[in-house]
């Protein structure tokens, strides 16, 4: 039983209380069914998600960037990168795929996704740019005790990861809200100035855990980095 309780300690580090992640990066250094982050959340119930991100990754092949599941759907809320160029949103275990979706390996990304269930509508961001809108699903919260994890994609509650979907790469400044924000707050996201930080998951506030050989870093970005969202938000 000691010996149980030492590998749970060291193969997840946890966090009791909110960690202010500013300057900071998550490294996700390997592919494989272990190595997540997972959020840890009092909320059940959201009738609408923005969720925005910076990522950078050299992976071609599938890979999740979000996963939300409930004891009865699996694909409750999920951000799912596809080998093609496209990206799928999947809200109440229904989905569609945004298409003409590419990131260039080895570089710094922003994105932003939002859903609203009064009207079924998800619409993208990609460095600040908008996609068009996709109806999922609409008239149906996401409710149930949530398992939100970064950096895989589950199968099952809690689990059922799969290496060939897990995320390889770095993660910043995720946060999360529970209403869809406008355009000109996206942009001061993706801009890094005077934005609302998120009133579910607050990159300053982040209360999480580490499994595997997750860990964070200092961050460093690129100058071209900081220029590109200046530039992006000024056509926001």
């Amino acid at each position: 039983m000691e010996k149980l309780l030492l590998l749970m300690l060291l193969s997840a580090t946890s966090l009791a209380v909110p960690r202010d992640l500013s300057g900071k990066v998550l490294i996700f250094p390997r592919s494989g069914n272990t190595d997540h982050v997972k959020l840890l959340i009092p909320e059940t119930s959201f009738s609408a998600l923005t969720i925005c991100l910076s990522f950078r990754t050299d992976l071609s092949r599938n890979y999740a960037l979000f996963s939300c599941a409930t004891p009865s759907r699996s694909n409750d809320f999920v951000l799912f990168k596809t080998n093609s160029d496209g990206l799928t949103v999947h809200a109440r275990e229904a989905g569609s795929t945004f298409l003409s979706i590419t990131f260039t390996p080895n570089t710094w990304h922003t994105l932003c996704s939002t859903w609203s269930s009064s009207n079924g509508l998800a619409q993208l961001w990609v460095n600040g740019a908008p996609t068009i809108k996709r109806f999922i699903v609409a008239g149906q919260p996401v409710s149930g005790k949530p398992s939100i994890i970064l950096g895989q994609e589950q199968d099952s509650y809690g689990g059922g990861f799969n290496s060939n979907q897990s995320f390889l790469g770095m993660i910043t400044r995720f946060h999360t809200w529970d209403y869809v924000l406008s355009a000109a707050e996206i942009g001061r996201y993706v801009a890094n100035t005077n934005f609302t930080p998120g009133n579910v998951f607050n990159w300053r506030a982040l209360d999480y855990q580490l499994f595997g050989e997750v860990s964070v870093e200092n961050e460093v970005l690129a100058p071209s980095y900081c220029e590109h969202c200046r530039e992006t938000c000024k056509a926001v």
